[in-house]
């Protein structure tokens, strides 16, 4: 998995980081919105738009900010397990 969305996400929902993406893999997941792994770019141009800084260039990076929760939730919303 390569950008995560965090919890900052939760009611905000802008939507700028969507209207951004070239290649359309943000998803709106109901609470909070979620980056398609299998998609993703690492463009980097949601991390500039969101207006929460709730975007992470890396799991390895939302994880160093204590985000462990958002990177398991971004692999449960993808069907994907969790595995460090």
């Amino acid at each position: 998995m390569s950008h995560i969305i965090s919890s900052l996400c939760i009611g905000e929902k802008d939507g700028s980081c969507i209207e951004v993406c070239p290649v359309d893999c943000i998803e709106d997941g109901g609470e909070q919105m979620y980056i398609n792994p299998d998609v993703c770019i690492d463009c980097g141009l949601c991390v500039r738009v969101c207006p929460v800084d709730a975007i992470f260039d890396s799991e390895a990076v939302a994880l160093k900010f204590g985000k462990r929760e958002s990177v398991e939730k971004n692999y449960e919303f993808y069907g994907k397990k969790f595995g460090f």
